[in-house]
């Protein structure tokens, strides 16, 4: 548990990632972050000089498998506007990465898209989720609760919930490839150019990630788009109409209910807590200002912001930090950079940009996707137990199979039972 670890936390945190990827200290005790090649020099506070080479920029686009799915898909089948869908994801984009000064992600609510997706729910629930889901953890951060209920949060089950965003990262890449949404030009593609397709990319993203290969990727797809999009002069310039919320009860409820309260618990263990020892994981003393209240804060005056035009609700997800450093980020450069990326597409082509999007590659959304999902399952790694092990496993496959928030809640009262179980008997 958090209030067992004390001051054995960093070193918990640090064992959870793969050597290539550790904050390896120096024998001054200041972190030097990734191969010597690209040393993050740190400021007179220790934190993070923000950097734009080009391992900077190809970590700032190692998230893209999971944001651009879910932004095609809702703004075509949710109908929201490409402007209020990506802006808001880029201005937190820029404030994350001046602010905490490492790579934080910027993600749509998985679970939340998911369901939204799936309903065909417009943009007024849509919203009105997102202010929901807004206030509750500005109300959970500015109280300082969040941090609170942090410290006896089991480990094994922010594990859970990281094994669960990994195998769900692995699932949707599946998906993008063996039944592709109609939504992309590649849908009418052989599925075995797609699945062919996506485990190169994979294996070229996994095995050449520190030689910026995913900023490479990542330009193919930019030239596909160009290659086999709509033709310059008939993408619309400028930004798209962005509406505002026509908000009632009966709207309020249904969002509350669809697509609230299964988001909730998730963005706490994944979002907040999860994300906050990810950040220590991989940056170790630098990060300090990652914590899961800060993270409430940002993400909660993000979704207010987004619920108020009619947005894309946005989270700090953990499965990012995994992303964004294994394609090369080490520094908040990497989050400037794909903030501005973002604001740039909202203002500059927004009323355009849906149609674009839709030829983007399924095989390098995909490709990406994997290996992001397959990096995060790692963070298991530093379980000792096997009664850790069992509760990690369990809670994130019926997480996945099931429902999260369900497992999750299962699973807390589940360990605590235990816990009491064994303090009895040790007790007696």
């Amino acid at each position: 548990m958090y209030a067992d670890r004390g001051a054995d936390a960093h070193l918990t945190a640090w064992r959870t990632v793969p050597d290539d990827l550790r904050a390896h200290p120096r024998a001054d005790g200041a972190p030097t972050l990734g191969a010597p090649a690209h040393d993050a020099r740190t400021r007179g506070d220790g934190l993070l000089r923000a950097r734009f080479d080009v391992r900077e920029l190809a970590g700032a686009v190692g998230d893209v498998g999971v944001l651009v799915p879910i932004a095609v898909a809702m703004v075509v089948v949710n109908g929201l506007s490409a402007t209020a869908a990506l802006l808001p994801a880029g201005i937190l984009y820029v404030v994350a990465g001046w602010y905490y000064r490492v790579p934080v992600p910027v993600q749509p609510l998985k679970a939340f898209g998911a369901i939204a997706i799936a309903a065909q729910l417009g943009p007024d629930e849509i919203a009105a989720g997102a202010l929901l889901m807004g206030a509750v953890f500005l109300l959970l951060g500015g109280t300082g609760l969040l941090d609170r209920a942090a410290r006896v949060f089991p480990l094994p089950l922010v594990r859970a919930v990281q094994l669960s965003v990994g195998l769900l990262f692995l699932k949707v890449a599946v998906g993008l490839v063996t039944a592709p949404p109609t939504t992309f030009t590649d849908h009418t593609r052989p599925v075995a150019y797609l699945v062919g397709g996506a485990l190169l990319v994979a294996v070229l993203a996994g095995l050449l990630r520190r030689y910026a290969v995913s900023l490479v990727l990542v330009a193919v797809g930019v030239v596909v788009v160009l290659l086999t999009g709509p033709a310059p002069g008939g993408v619309a310039l400028g930004p798209a109409p962005v509406v505002l919320p026509d908000l009632s009860w009966s709207v309020v409820a249904v969002a509350a209910v669809t697509l609230t309260l299964p988001q909730v618990p998730l963005t706490f263990a994944n979002s907040c807590v999860g994300a906050a020892e990810a950040a220590r994981g991989y940056y170790g003393t630098a990060a300090r200002r990652v914590t899961p209240n800060r993270l409430a804060v940002s993400l909660g005056l993000a979704n207010l912001g987004v619920g108020a035009v009619s947005g894309m609700p946005v989270c700090h997800g953990a499965g990012g930090f995994t992303a964004h450093r294994a394609f090369g980020a080490r520094t908040g450069g990497a989050s400037i950079a794909m903030g501005a990326v973002l604001i740039g597409l909202a203002l500059g082509v927004g009323a355009g940009l849906g149609p674009a999007l839709q030829a983007f590659p399924l095989p390098v959304l995909a490709g990406l996707l994997t290996v992001a999902g397959l990096l995060h399952i790692t963070l298991l790694r530093d379980l000792r137990r096997p009664l850790d092990w069992a509760f990690a496993v369990v809670v994130g496959v019926l997480g996945v199979l099931l429902n999260l928030a369900v497992a999750l809640v299962l699973g807390l009262v589940a360990w605590w039972l235990v816990a009491r179980l064994t303090s009895r008997r040790r007790a007696a």
